[in-house]
């Protein structure tokens, strides 16, 4: 990805300080998987691991700090950590566009674990959106877990579709469709309620990806077919299937709880290919 040196950035949108109690379970897009994947082998209850926290967390006011000198799309070249800050920027840009009453969020970044409105979480997580809050949770390390342990090819981009697939859950909150899934239970298998919400979120990100340069103000420059392909590759390596296999050495269509491979690909695809977010209609049929 190319960024706009002349870009504005609003660091006022990372940081942000999490809470504790809730109870409900954040919904994740990355390494939260593994999590609800070993829980699922294991008769295990994904809340409880979400739940469980080894220290107190990070200090609320550490994502603020570690992102106030991001001014300008210049910075991300001195200052990678600024990128996370462009990344937000141009994804809720283009939802404040699309989304009649859209609520701006901010990106809690930490490490090793934090608390938030669905409770104690730890970086074996991943990155999640709490609804209880309104916070997408970043654990910027995931993305060595992500080229290390899940075997994607990484960039830039990988990095903004996980970002962009947890602020396609914050979508669902505004709609209401995360509640009306909710409200079904925790059912899992390739056409479960919560699997067709996992593959919305990923549409969603797609969208966003093709209106990320529109604007001319957005710090997002350019988007290149080599990132379009790394994201894809992102969306693969969190396949339901391609972490069981080489978590568990086999695949339990069952127990899935994001969608396959191909079909996080294709609902990814499909979303940057219409731009439309009313083409991501992954409930129908």
């Amino acid at each position: 990805m190319k960024y706009n040196e002349g870009a504005n950035l609003d660091a006022s949108q990372m940081g942000g300080g999490g809470r504790g109690g809730g109870g409900k379970i954040a919904i994740g897009g990355g390494a939260g998987l593994v999590v609800v994947i070993i829980a699922l082998l294991f008769g295990l209850n994904p809340g409880d691991l979400l739940g469980t926290s080894a220290d107190p967390g990070t200090d609320p006011s550490a994502g603020s700090s570690r992102f106030e000198q991001c001014k300008t799309g210049s910075d991300i070249q001195n200052n990678r950590d600024c990128r996370f800050v462009a990344y937000t920027n141009s994804i809720q840009s283009y939802w404040k566009s699309a989304l009649q009453g859209y609520r701006t969020i901010q990106v809690h970044t930490f490490s090793n674990s934090v608390a938030t409105g669905c409770g104690n979480a730890t970086s074996a997580v991943g990155p999640f959106y709490c609804g209880a809050d309104q916070t997408v949770y970043l654990d910027t390390d995931f993305f060595d877990e992500l080229t290390g342990t899940l075997g994607a090819q990484g960039g830039d981009a990988a990095e903004a579709y996980v970002l962009a697939h947890e602020f396609g859950h914050h979508i669902q909150q505004q709609t209401g469709t995360m509640r009306e899934v909710q409200s079904q239970g925790n059912k899992t298998g390739p056409k479960s309620p919560g699997v067709r919400l996992e593959l919305q979120a990923d549409c969603y990100a797609g969208v966003w990806f093709a209106h990320a340069t529109q604007d001319p103000n957005s710090p997002i420059a350019e988007v290149t077919s080599d990132d379009l392909k790394r994201a894809l590759d992102a969306a693969s390596a969190v396949g339901d299937d391609r972490i069981q296999q080489k978590m568990q050495g086999q695949v339990r269509p069952e127990t899935w709880t994001h969608g396959s491979a191909a079909e996080r690909q294709r609902w990814l695809q499909q979303g940057f290919k219409t731009g439309d977010p009313n083409k991501c209609d992954t409930f129908a049929g």
